[in-house]
């Protein structure tokens, strides 16, 4: 036969075959062309044999590998400039409660979104045990989108005074959920938004312009608030003033008090508009007492805060509150300005895929104007090039300029919520982003656990895309998944947000593989439709708890059963008797615990295993018996199929399947 035939059915390359060839004993020559044919057997069973035993070293070696890696093996973690207790948290796969108690012992007391600079944070993780390593600032300044912040900074208040040019102030809207957001902006705007929302619960971000005096408003109507609160995380203050929705019959509320704190901390001016004031049951002097309590003292009982009582139903108040917005304004106009002639610079306020357009985003413009056929950037990666623009009337237009929100068509993938969009000077020197639909870098790496990648890599993860009714919700869910992580299965959260469940999450949960999950919310009607066509299964609740009762199971089954291997003892070989179809009989001396029947075993010879099976029988003597101590002479029967000489070791143990239970801190 041709010893290029031969390779082929041995599934090897010729010249490997010649070199291989007199290791198992056959001498053809390193020039040979052929092979004796009644060899061609024997080689295929050698070959054969020896693939056997090279994959069993290779085992072997990759167990003794993992048992040195596990006692030598530190944990590492790599730490930004500024993080939040929060992302420590995660960074270290520790329940935030043990991180918050440490600090607290450090005499450093932080709420889990406070930021701790990199020498706080590697004295806690050096007292927790681990190694810690610095993050690549410019790396770690582009995945937070701190670089592009820095740069709308740049743009919006480094300009020379002459170049800026006063621009519409930006307003956004939040509050309690019902307590009439929308409502307020659709009688503002005179058009009908809050009865198309499916459960009365803003699905999208929307943002709108309203003219007042010859003056133009931006008004940003959010989810909740949380779009709010990742843009101000990303240090992009998109907001000049903001509107606190209190419904005067219902009073204030948790999501309210929230909101306040928001604002408290963004430093935001604000007006409180104290809407349904047309209900019988609306008492302002209740409500104003409860907001005085938060802090906020109304003008009219000797404090700094403006409450304008409105009606969104029957319109009454709404001019006064607009007078009100731009009086606030005013009092800030030195801040709302900004150079319509530079490269324009945004933040996106939202984002989505749409079936029929693409990855489309609406980028609220702070600085420079956006024109048609402009490139995109985000992160330092091209996003596409602005194909089209309409604007919040659904009008085409050729141009944005300073606070005017569009609707863009042109990306190549959708951004996120908060990213920072520039023009950019030249688009030859970036990365092009791939055409997929974009996860979340933040979300991902602050939820895949572990402060090195390659750790999270190792671990079974089980992805989910998570949407609520209100922030308070979400931020409820997102904490108790900190405290589900575990080092073996972890969650990661590739994608969540308030509102209804819509098209771009059932694509997103298909792209990951993500159990999807709707808690308090539906799916719109498009949103079935393409879960169907895609066999996305949508999942809602209800109740908080049967969201993580399934979580659990489902973490759960992706944990393999523990093999526990328990060494019993070892023999040298002293002598071979027989072998044949069921296994080979040598007898040998017991220089190291003991043995038993049925055990597993493999045979070494020097450092190398050579065959693995199972001990079939053992004799003393000539009785069978099933246990052999150390010190003893005895014969053994093992069904291991490499011939077994003289001076071989034979290395007995058990193991055992044990289902592995997770442990978990909440």
């Amino acid at each position: 036969m041709n010893i290029s035939e031969l390779a082929r059915r041995l599934r090897t390359t010729p010249d490997e075959l010649r070199e291989k060839l007199p290791i198992l004993g056959f001498d053809v020559g390193h020039r040979a062309i052929k092979v004796d044919d009644r060899l061609v057997d024997k080689i295929m069973q050698k070959w054969s044999e020896q693939l056997k035993m090279e994959r069993l070293k290779a085992k072997y070696k990759r167990e003794e590998a993992v048992k040195e890696a596990a006692v030598a093996k530190v944990k590492k973690v790599l730490l930004p400039k500024v993080i939040t207790v929060r992302d420590f948290s995660t960074k270290m796969s520790l329940p935030l409660n043990i991180v918050i108690s440490e600090l607290m012992k450090n005499g450093i007391l932080a709420s889990l979104n406070e930021r701790i600079d990199f020498e706080t944070a590697s004295i806690i993780a050096n007292d927790l045990g681990f190694d810690v390593g610095r993050e690549e600032d410019t790396q770690a300044a582009i995945e937070d989108g701190s670089i592009s912040a820095e740069k709308v900074k740049e743009m919006t208040a480094g300009e020379k005074e002459e170049a800026l040019q006063t621009r519409a102030p930006v307003v956004v809207v939040m509050g309690h959920v019902d307590h009439g957001k929308t409502a307020l902006l659709d009688a503002i705007r005179k058009t009908d938004v809050a009865k198309g929302e499916a459960g009365g619960i803003t699905q999208h971000i929307g943002a709108y312009q309203k003219e007042k005096k010859g003056r133009k408003i931006t008004f940003i109507d959010t989810p909740g608030h949380e779009a709010f609160t990742v843009m101000r995380s990303r240090g992009a203050r998109i907001a000049d003033v903001g509107v606190l929705v209190v419904a005067m019959d219902d009073g204030v509320q948790p999501q309210t008090v929230e909101v306040i704190k928001i604002l408290n901390a963004a430093k935001l001016p604000f007006v409180v508009a104290l809407n349904k004031a047309d209900k019988p049951d609306a008492d302002i002097q209740r409500v104003k007492t409860q907001l005085s309590e938060q802090g906020l003292i109304p003008e009219d009982w000797g404090g700094k805060t403006i409450m304008v009582p409105v009606s969104a139903k029957t319109g009454k108040g709404l001019d006064g509150l607009l007078d009100m917005i731009l009086l606030v304004a005013d009092l800030d106009k030195e801040k709302i300005r900004a150079n319509p002639d530079r490269r324009a610079v945004g933040s996106i306020i939202e984002s989505h895929v749409d079936k029929g357009e693409g990855p489309v985003a609406t980028v609220l413009v702070q600085a420079g104007t956006l024109r048609r056929n402009d490139l995109l950037s985000v992160g330092g990666q091209l996003y596409g090039r602005v194909r089209a623009m309409r604007d919040w009337n659904g009008q085409s237009v050729e141009e944005a300029g300073p606070s005017m929100p569009v609707k863009i068509l042109g990306f190549k993938s959708a951004p996120q919520v908060g990213d920072v969009c520039e023009v950019p000077e030249d688009g030859a020197d970036l990365k092009q982003v791939r055409k997929q639909y974009a996860i979340d870098k933040q979300v991902v790496a602050a939820t895949a656990g572990g402060g090195d990648l390659k750790d999270a890599k190792d671990r079974k993860m089980v992805n989910i895309v998570l949407k609520c009714d209100v922030l308070g919700s979400l931020e409820a869910i997102m904490g108790t998944l900190e405290k589900l992580q575990t080092p073996e299965v972890g969650i990661a959260v590739v994608g969540k947000g308030l509102g209804n469940i819509t098209d771009g999450d059932i694509l997103r949960a298909e792209s990951t593989g993500a159990f999807l999950i709707g808690f308090n919310v539906q799916a719109t009607r498009q949103a079935q439709i393409l879960a169907r066509d895609k066999k996305v299964k949508i999942n809602l609740y209800r109740i908080i708890y049967e969201i993580f009762d399934e979580l659990k199971r489902r973490m759960q089954d992706l944990v393999p059963a523990e093999v526990i291997t328990t060494q019993l003892g070892k023999l040298e070989v002293l002598a071979v008797f027989r072998s044949d179809k069921t296994g080979q009989i040598v007898g040998g001396r017991v220089t190291d615990g003991k043995l038993q029947a049925g055990a597993n075993c493999v045979v070494y010879r020097g450092q190398d295993p050579i065959g693995e099976g199972s001990v079939l029988q053992l004799q003393t003597g000539k009785t069978d018996t099933k246990e052999v101590r150390s010190g003893q002479e005895c014969g053994i029967k093992v069904s291991v199929r490499p011939a077994i000489l003289v001076g071989d070791i034979i290395e007995v143990f058990l193991q055992e399947k044990k289902e592995k239970k997770l442990t978990f801190n909440a």
